[in-house]
């Protein structure tokens, strides 16, 4: 079976809304709460995501840094995503087999709240070429993945995951 067959990130279209087909490198890990894992495609209440998750960063080489970026490419809703993307979290200089906490925040985590629709959210990291290399971004609606990886010569993501969140009154009605 070929792996467009079968990768969730393509049938999620993932790849193609936000990034473009890749072959992850790089192991990472987003846990929300004490034991809630992403997976891709699983979904999260809100409620349980209001806290921004431990996103552990597999790797060989602890000198190396990474960019970590969380986005809603689905804002405002998935019928009409007129601000794709939506920048949700950014964190930069996170060292190599290490998680966020060591990075250097640039964008503060916003708590998902979906109105309209089930949104995905969309974990993308990204091998820096060193350092301090990274050039801010300071507004949320309007991001954009491909080009915010170009203008900071990043390349090609080294692994992303998703989930996804809709509005929890709209989640449990039948």
């Amino acid at each position: 079976m070929s792996r467009l067959m079968i990768d969730p990130l393509i049938i999620g279209r993932v790849v193609g809304d936000v990034v473009d087909l890749f072959t992850p490198s790089v192991k990472m890990n987003v846990i929300y709460g004490s034991n809630k894992q992403v997976c891709n495609g699983y979904e999260f209440m809100p409620s349980s995501i209001t806290i921004k998750p431990r996103v552990e960063i597999g790797g060989e080489d602890m000198r190396a840094a990474y960019t970590l970026i969380m986005i809603d490419p689905d804002a405002p809703s998935p019928s009409d995503p007129y601000q794709r993307e939506h920048l949700h979290w950014m964190v930069t200089d996170i060292p190599g087999t290490t998680d966020v906490s060591f990075g250097k925040e640039i964008v503060s985590y916003e708590i998902p709240r979906p109105v309209v629709g089930i949104h995905r959210y969309v974990l993308v990291l990204f091998k820096q070429r060193g350092r301090q290399t990274v050039r801010p971004m300071f507004w949320r609606d309007y991001f954009n993945t491909r080009r915010f990886s170009e203008e900071n010569g990043l390349g090609l993501p080294v692994a992303v995951v998703y989930f996804n969140a809709q509005r929890e009154t709209a989640a449990r009605r039948r």
